[in-house]
């Protein structure tokens, strides 16, 4: 059987060498690139992947453009910033090779952020559907969230549809504040956009202040994310942070479009 590698990216010459040498043994790298002012596609040929030039979609949309570019028996879809470790790397070529694999597998993920592996607070092991037979799998969600799902007729949790694999998917989620504090902003204005087509409109203090702190309680706390040091006191705050700016974005939206004038 042979495996197709799928990758949506756009300017990460930072990471993406570290992504495909970790896939070097795939029969085929497709590569869609949404405007890299980088090296990124550079980098990726170098590789020997098939890079492709399409305007952004959105998250959901990218992605599943680039599966379906692919031609192989497998789909493995990575995110430019994760790498395949070497024991992830032997599972995946044995479950492909394996005359009675699943239709799909879940990796677990280890999240790197300010460079400390995330064991707590819901971070570990985060399994994400991401290996599937082509035709069995496609990408859905709501932007920025998106998730591989198998496709209807083939049921998600039978245990001859969907397994599990032990190694991990190892994800450089962010090196600095910086840019963590970049994504937030922006994550939070997509989500804001979300949660007003869903009726979040009013200025809620539930919303704004209490429902972050309930997120930042749990986490931290009931899920033990306070066993991962200063690094996990801050990614859980700004994360909580991040729910309080969604839904008052989402009630600046809703004002701003009231007060337009017809």
């Amino acid at each position: 059987m042979t495996i197709s590698v799928a990758i949506a990216a756009m300017d990460e010459e930072a990471n993406i060498g570290r992504t495909l040498a970790s896939v070097r043994w795939a029969d085929e790298i497709v590569l869609v690139d949404s405007g890299s002012r980088d090296r990124t596609c550079e980098i990726a040929r170098e590789h020997g992947a098939r890079v492709i030039a399409e305007p952004w979609r959105g998250y959901v949309a990218q992605k599943q453009y680039a599966i379906e570019l692919c031609t192989k028996d497998w789909i493995l879809l990575l995110d430019a910033d994760e790498e395949v470790s070497p024991g992830l790397a032997e599972e995946i070529r044995a479950a492909i090779a394996d005359p009675n694999a699943a239709s799909g597998y879940r990796l677990p993920r280890k999240n790197l952020f300010l460079g400390r592996w995330m064991r707590h607070g819901g971070f570990y092991p985060d399994p994400k559907l991401r290996l599937f037979r082509r035709g069995q799998g496609f990408v859905t969600g709501h932007d920025p969230h998106d998730r591989c799902e198998l496709m209807p007729g083939v049921p998600q949790d039978a245990p001859q549809r969907t397994r599990q694999f032990k190694n991990a998917l190892v994800h450089y989620t962010y090196p600095n504040l910086t840019l963590y504090i970049a994504h937030m902003n922006r994550y939070s204005s997509l989500g804001a956009q979300l949660a007003v087509s869903k009726g979040h409109r009013s200025f809620s203090f539930i919303n704004i202040a209490l429902r972050p702190l309930a997120t930042f309680m749990y986490n931290y706390f009931f899920r033990l994310g306070f066993l991962d040091g200063r690094e996990g006191l801050l990614l859980h705050m700004y994360h909580a942070l991040y729910v309080s700016w969604k839904y008052a974005k989402a009630w600046e939206l809703s004002r701003n479009n009231r007060t337009q004038p017809d």
